[in-house]
């Protein structure tokens, strides 16, 4: 593992969910789901995402149980993925994009498969839950210091090499040094093996990316995310917390689309709670 990914920071793990550990505000909420919630005999246990074929009874309760075990007063606006740079503000009255466009449908998706193409949200307004699907693709949590603005992350490779991460950080409307990340569980560089063409990608963005590429076989290389995102974070003056685990390795909490092929989806949320001031 690459020099940058190399992080020793203490997590809460619960039995069903991850929670993260960092210097967030209190009222800063955020979580991960794990695999190892069980409600019912269902697609491989607790999987949040309609888009893999399992049942819809299932992901319905799946998605209706996680709002009630993290006390979510709205249910999370659930997107559709799609490995762009594209994000999306969230509003009580729905939620608007990069191009300014705006949609005043009301927030109501838990029961909804995913319609909204973006792979980042963002939000100054309370209750309302940025959330993105993973299993292998890195989730990125951030969070202004002062607790007034919530974004959650899709990065993929794809989403890495394009911007998804510049892209979103672009839309918060302070110094980007008032921020810090969180990155959540997804594939690490030991088992993430990507063709010479992801490496050339990446390179023709910038030459210093080089040591995320272990050498592997010929043509294949061995890809760190976390190095990568930390070093798109560091260059926006982020502090990144987290980025110890790995999806593949960890079966019992994770899902993971390289171990196993079809298979379920991790929610990872944030939120900014009301409170009384």
């Amino acid at each position: 593992m690459s020099e940058l990914s190399k992080v020793s920071v203490q997590v809460n793990i619960g039995d069903d969910y991850l929670i993260p550990d960092w210097p967030a505000p209190n009222w800063i909420k955020s979580a991960v789901s794990t695999r190892k919630k069980t409600i019912r005999n269902s697609f491989d246990s607790f999987n949040i995402a309609f888009h893999v074929n399992d049942d819809i009874e299932n992901v319905t309760a799946n998605r209706e149980q996680l709002i009630t075990d993290l006390s979510l007063t709205n249910s999370p606006f659930w997107i559709e993925q799609v490995h762009g740079i594209e994000s999306i503000e969230l509003l009580k009255s729905g939620y608007s994009n990069l191009d300014n466009r705006s949609n005043d449908t009301r927030i109501e998706t838990r029961h909804s498969n995913n319609l909204i193409r973006a792979d980042a949200s963002y939000t100054k307004q309370k209750e309302l839950a940025c959330v993105v699907m993973t299993a292998d693709c890195l989730p990125v949590l951030l969070t202004n210091k002062k607790g007034t603005w919530v974004s959650a992350i899709h990065a993929g490779w794809r989403g890495l090499c394009q911007g998804i991460i510049e892209s979103t950080v672009a839309q918060y409307d302070g110094a980007s040094g008032e921020l810090i990340a969180w990155f959540g569980p997804a594939i690490s560089q030991t088992h993430f093996e990507v063709g010479a063409e992801v490496k050339e990608a990446f390179l023709a963005v910038d030459k210093s990316y080089e040591p995320a590429f272990k050498s592997h076989k010929p043509n294949y290389y061995m890809a760190d995310l976390y190095f990568i995102a930390r070093k798109k974070l560091s260059r926006l003056n982020i502090k990144a917390f987290g980025g110890e685990f790995c999806t593949f390795e960890d079966s019992e909490r994770f899902y993971s689309y390289r171990r196993d092929g079809v298979t379920g989806r991790m929610a990872s949320l944030i939120w900014i709670e009301e409170r009384n001031e």
